[in-house]
């Protein structure tokens, strides 16, 4: 068994490195095994030391010059030979419980992808309640969050992974498409909560809540086309960190 983590990143110099000591200590999970892993990053066209960070702490850097999320991570698992893909943002922190969780839904044979639930890391509460109805209807739906998906890698490239179309929510697109291969399949996709994942609360720090009101109503009035607009998607691609 070999596992491949994909990190998609750019511009995170300043928290690249703690969240890739976090995953090469929870990848213990997988060597303990006897499982081979590899760790690639891929440069979404920083203008920073992120890939030169990546490197140093032992990742496969590859690049993607077009500043798109859904295009950063299908680069990198273009470049993966595992046979299992776990993607992980820059700004977050699995930890080997976590793994141990995705490595027994592995080794069940059953499981087709899934993600985890999530834990910010900001004491704010209306943070809390945010992620915990998240959280909810992540686990009631098995929509993946973006910051953590593990999938077989040959059903990735079976449903052409991340749609290139989509700035933001491209996660909530490929878990509506994993969902109908695993029903196909007879497998099964899963939402772990036992070990959730820590993740920045920094965009809810950046941008005031107007920001996102107002993206919310635009993908109202056009049907959730603003969603294939890099203009309307900006607090993820506007460099602001």
């Amino acid at each position: 068994m070999r596992i491949s983590v994909v990190i998609p990143a750019f511009n995170e110099e300043r928290l690249i490195g703690e969240t890739l000591q976090h995953v090469n200590a929870a990848m213990t999970a997988f060597t303990g095994r006897g499982w081979e892993t590899e760790l690639i990053v891929c440069d979404n066209n920083s203008s920073d030391r992120t890939g030169e960070i990546a490197r140093a702490a032992g990742a496969t850097v590859v690049f993607e010059p077009v500043n798109q999320i859904a295009r950063a991570r299908n680069r990198g698992a273009e470049a993966a030979s595992g046979g299992w893909l776990i993607f992980v943002d820059a700004d977050s922190h699995p930890n080997t419980g976590l793994f141990n969780e995705v490595a027994g839904q592995i080794e069940s044979g059953r499981c087709l992808a899934g993600g985890c639930t999530v834990r910010l890391d900001s004491d704010d509460r209306i943070a809390g309640l945010i992620t915990a109805l998240w959280n909810f209807i992540s686990r009631a739906c098995r929509w993946v969050a973006g910051s953590f998906i593990f999938c077989d890698t040959a059903a990735f490239r079976q449903i052409g992974g991340f749609s290139d179309k989509l700035f933001a929510a491209e996660e909530l697109d490929l878990s509506r498409r994993l969902k109908k291969l695993a029903r196909r399949q007879g497998r099964k996709m899963v939402i772990l909560h036992r070990h959730p994942l820590v993740t920045s609360a920094r965009k809810l720090h950046l941008y005031k809540a107007r920001v996102y009101l107002k993206l919310m109503l635009q993908l109202l009035l056009t049907r959730g086309k603003a969603l294939t607009s890099r203009e309307a998607c900006h607090p993820w691609y506007d460099g602001r960190r």
